[in-house]
């Protein structure tokens, strides 16, 4: 469990680095996917997951 709250607390700190580095270009990245349909938003959002996952997998063992 504490891996896990280890975990959020890491995205956290990426998603505040983002914001702090690069607020306009986090602007700009946020217009671009509303203007997405649906279906493509999750697709991409289906492949980062999917990367992720493979990633922990490798880092794990």
């Amino acid at each position: 469990m504490q891996d896990l709250w280890a975990a959020l607390c890491l995205v956290a700190v990426l998603e505040g680095l983002f914001l702090f580095v690069s607020p306009g270009g986090w602007k700009r990245a946020a217009e671009q996917m509303q203007a997405m349909p649906d279906r493509q938003v999750r697709t991409v959002g289906a492949i980062v997951l999917a990367a992720g996952l493979v990633a922990l997998y490798l880092v794990r063992n």
